[in-house]
């Protein structure tokens, strides 16, 4: 068979931030399955002003962990790539899911989540009896996210105030002690079907000193294979009937409540980890899996 054409092959940009310029290691898995199927493959810095992004097929959104700090700009920019060519995901998916609020959609839904009380500058709050969590609507990676004990209410006090000062919405949830036995389930989702799951070990700590952020963008994670519950899929496919339409990939977190039933803690659709490397024995290699969609995707396009 004659080689194909490289000026005929689809070209795919892997957008990532300056921080990881060489991509997540995750990430990188995605290289070679795509390449193996006859697509060009380049890594490029979202907010990089040189970049001309229509010269892609399509522009897929991978390790820009930086963006929850560059919030306005970031959409701006996905709306520009959107107006040039393929994004993934796409630019509504993206407006709804960077913001946490998307959480009320879900309960308006009937979708068990995590508790959750939004406090917008001006307004007043109350905390959850026992440990509570604040964090603010737009973060990523467990960035000025909180974790304290009942009796530390003025330091949330002071957390609050702090992001309201930078003219965010915080959030307070009730920190379910559950996480810290049975970790977080993530479920990761590709073209609409249910792909692979892993257990994210517990991140936050009443002393934050002995967090680890990488590269100052996340929590170092302890992650491993998970299996997750019928009821834990179900939950998440009920998360994501909620979401636009048009998304190529997306993560449910869910943990138990204190009646041991799950609830969606967030709905990844951004940047999200996909731990492609991570997945049952038995099951198709989620990289690969990704890779042949994309392909696919791209081909169809062409017709």
């Amino acid at each position: 068979m004659p080689a194909q054409d490289e000026r005929l092959r689809p070209k795919v940009a892997l957008a990532t931030c300056a921080a990881y310029p060489e991509l997540d290691i995750d990430d990188q898995l995605l290289i070679d399955p795509l390449r193996a199927l006859g697509v060009d493959t380049t890594i490029a810095i979202w907010d990089e002003p040189s970049i001309a992004w229509e010269q892609y097929d399509l522009v897929l959104i991978r390790s820009t962990w930086d963006y929850t700090q560059h919030h306005s700009a970031f959409l701006s920019w996905a709306e520009q790539v959107q107006e040039r060519t393929q994004l993934a995901n796409p630019l509504p998916v993206l407006s709804w899911s960077s913001q946490k609020t998307y959480l009320h959609d879900l309960e308006r839904s009937g979708v068990p989540i995590v508790p959750t009380e939004f406090i917008a500058p001006g307004q007043s709050w109350r905390y959850p009896d026992g440990e509570f969590v604040i964090k603010p609507t737009i973060s990523a990676g467990s960035r000025d996210t909180f974790r304290f004990s009942a009796s530390r209410t003025a330091e949330g006090d002071q957390a609050i105030a702090a992001m309201h000062a930078r003219g965010q919405v915080a959030m307070i949830q009730p920190y379910f002690a559950s996480v810290d036995v049975r970790a977080e389930t993530a479920m990761i989702f590709i073209a609409g079907e249910f792909s692979h799951a892993v257990s994210k070990a517990a991140l936050l700590t009443v002393d934050q000193s002995t967090q680890i952020f990488e590269r100052g963008l996340f929590l170092r994670e302890k992650i491993a294979a998970r299996t997750p519950r019928p009821e834990q899929l179900a939950v998440a496919r009920a998360a994501l009937s909620c979401a636009p339409d048009g998304w190529l990939y997306a993560r449910v977190d869910v943990i138990d409540d204190a009646d041991d039933s799950p609830v969606v803690l967030e709905l990844e659709m951004v940047e999200p980890s996909l731990f492609l490397g991570f997945h049952g024995h038995g099951q198709p290699a989620p990289a690969e899996t990704l890779a042949g969609v994309i392909a696919s995707q791209l081909a169809t396009a062409e017709r």
